[in-house]
């Protein structure tokens, strides 16, 4: 077993909640009283430019809500995009208890729009934990995309054999695995322990 030197996680669907998942967009047309496939075709095809840095919030915004006038503000609306960010306090509390240990380099690889991901860092106090974030938004590439992991393979110079990358997505983690990183596929913070465990991290 190589000797574990650097933990790579993703934030949405493990410590945290998803940033702008199928069911926040939902919740929010409904509160807004908005078409739902009128809004899910105009951004199936905005979001990857949004998560990738590519195009700001407000100009997402104009292509999926303020092509027309609305009966609410681009504030009002904004709001309930961020109000749908929820900590997951038990995998948290792993990621804290690592984080404590000052033996491990911790960074993230998370695909999140400029503006939300600027939010929750901030909300959410994850530089507390984090000392590196590839995020999508900031690399101009998103997972499952080899090119994100080489990145921050490349910029932390680690090999991949000491790297651990923590996803809940199976998808996010074959080019991992193809790399040369250790997966695990997230699932539960008693399962994350556990993987951590064989890896002889101990939390």
């Amino acid at each position: 077993m190589p000797q574990i030197t650097t933990l790579f996680w993703d934030i949405g669907g493990v410590i945290m909640t998803n940033g702008w998942d199928s069911g926040s967009r939902r919740l929010a047309v409904e509160t807004f009283h908005l078409d739902w496939e009128e809004f899910h075709d105009r951004h199936d095809l905005s979001f990857p430019a949004f998560d990738s840095g590519n195009i700001s919030l407000n100009e997402y915004l104009n292509r999926t809500i303020f092509y027309r006038e609305r009966p609410f503000t681009r504030e009002e609306f904004t709001a309930c995009m961020f109000a749908q960010s929820r900590e997951y306090p038990e995998a948290r509390a792993v990621l804290d208890a690592l984080a404590r240990k000052n033996k491990y380099l911790i960074g993230s690889i998370n695909n999140e729009p400029f503006e939300l991901n600027e939010f929750r860092i901030a909300e959410f106090d994850l530089r507390r934990d984090f000392q590196l974030f590839f995020s999508s938004c900031y690399l101009h590439t998103r997972k499952p995309e080899e090119t994100i992991f080489r990145i921050a393979l490349e910029v932390t110079q680690r090999r991949p054999q000491e790297c651990v990358f923590i996803d809940d997505r199976p998808l996010n983690l074959e080019n991992p695995r193809k790399l040369g990183m250790l997966p695990i596929h997230y699932q539960n913070p008693a399962q994350l322990r556990a993987e951590l465990q064989n890896y002889g991290i101990e939390v």
